[in-house]
């Protein structure tokens, strides 16, 4: 069965689904034809991917905060989802540090009532838990962390993603063990699309200076990451509840990160968008020594993914970079309608993936 006809008529909700991976998941899901609810807090400005796409038009909306239990549980009983998604979070590092107690409450307890929602819900067939690639106890290693690697976090939010990953593991073995719901979590992070306006992010960042005609500030020049399209992962969360949904074996945790070659520095993704800017508005300013820390290298092994669920990237660092300047350059400018900006590049990724689908069969 394809991806397209299954998601046809599934009943999905997502927590999260104004926030960017969550908007942009919605319009995917809603293209192949599942009926998409969410639960979530209002959107956080009026240039939010949720705002400018005018999802409200499409996805059944309900402004909930994870942190209420019961209103929690409501929506799902009224709902009665074949399939959830848990979004909902505290995204950013540095506000973690500002608001320690908030990032608690929302990536530790919202997984709980997350996980208490599904609980109660006996038609959840698959619920899968979007974490992050900062779960990891991270050492700075030069090679991919595995799933099998311990979790951690020596920042408020990333220790708070590593709590919500021993969360989603202990529900699995104490309460869906030998249950009709399979669950999974999803790490991921570094996601580049537009449509994201989130403070202290890098790309984010750079358009507020595009549009300002400013010069940009960079924190953090040198740390490396593994930058990656916002569709990359997204394909895989979608391919991971498929599988899920046709057999238990594929519960547990997954990696879904970049190709190899993606682990690139801030300043070199910086250089790769100012390739659409011929203004070049870069300045880099001297780090500060007293900057909150950051890890200054994460790379994730998805060998796990590649193998087991036939899930593979297939975008270059050329394509992720053209793909999000592209989105917010047309917003930018008003080219295109951002909804229709967005459905054609998931269509053009569905494209350079079946094409890249053909080539790996082909291969001897």
């Amino acid at each position: 069965m394809t991806e397209s006809r299954f998601w046809n008529d599934k009943r999905v909700i997502i927590t999260g689904h104004t926030g960017f991976k969550g908007s942009w998941l919605s319009i995917w899901l809603h293209r192949y034809g599942a009926a998409v609810y969410g639960y979530a807090l209002k959107p956080r400005n009026e240039s939010d991917n949720y705002v400018v796409c005018r999802l409200e038009t499409i996805i059944r909306n309900e402004e909930g905060d994870v942190r209420d239990p019961s209103h929690l549980k409501a929506v799902f009983k009224q709902v009665n989802p074949d399939i959830a998604f848990h979004m909902a979070a505290q995204p950013l590092v540095l506000e973690s540090y500002r608001d320690p107690h908030y990032t608690y409450e929302t990536n530790v307890m919202g997984t709980v009532n997350f996980f208490e929602a599904v609980r109660s819900t006996p038609s959840v067939r698959v619920a899968i838990n979007i974490t992050s690639d900062k779960c990891y106890e991270n050492k700075d290693w030069i090679w991919g962390y595995r799933e099998s690697d311990a979790v951690g976090g020596r920042d408020p939010y990333s220790s708070s993603k590593g709590c919500s990953e021993i969360i989603t593991a202990a529900y699995m073995n104490s309460f869906f063990n030998n249950s009709e719901t399979r669950v999974a979590s999803a790490r991921a992070g570094n996601c580049i699309g537009a449509g994201d306006w989130a403070e202290d992010r890098i790309v984010p960042d750079y358009f507020r200076a595009f549009k300002k005609k400013a010069p940009l500030a960079i924190r953090n020049p040198n740390i490396t990451r593994p930058w990656q399209h916002v569709l990359e992962p997204l394909a895989g969360y979608m391919r991971l509840a498929m599988k899920l949904h046709e057999s238990n074996r594929y519960s547990g945790s997954w990696n879904f990160g970049p190709k190899d070659e993606m682990n690139f520095s801030v300043v070199d993704l910086v250089r790769a968008i100012q390739r659409f800017d011929t203004q070049g508005r870069l300045q880099i300013l001297p780090e500060s020594p007293d900057k909150p820390h950051e890890a200054k290298l994460l790379k994730l092994d998805i060998s796990k993914a590649v193998n087991l669920l036939k899930w593979q990237p297939v975008l270059s660092f050329d394509d992720a970079v053209g793909f999000t300047a592209n989105g917010y350059l047309n917003d930018i400018e008003g080219k295109q309608a951002p909804l229709d900006n967005r459905i054609e590049t998931i269509e053009s990724y569905v494209s350079k993936s079946m094409m890249h689908s053909k080539m790996a069969e082909a291969a001897p």
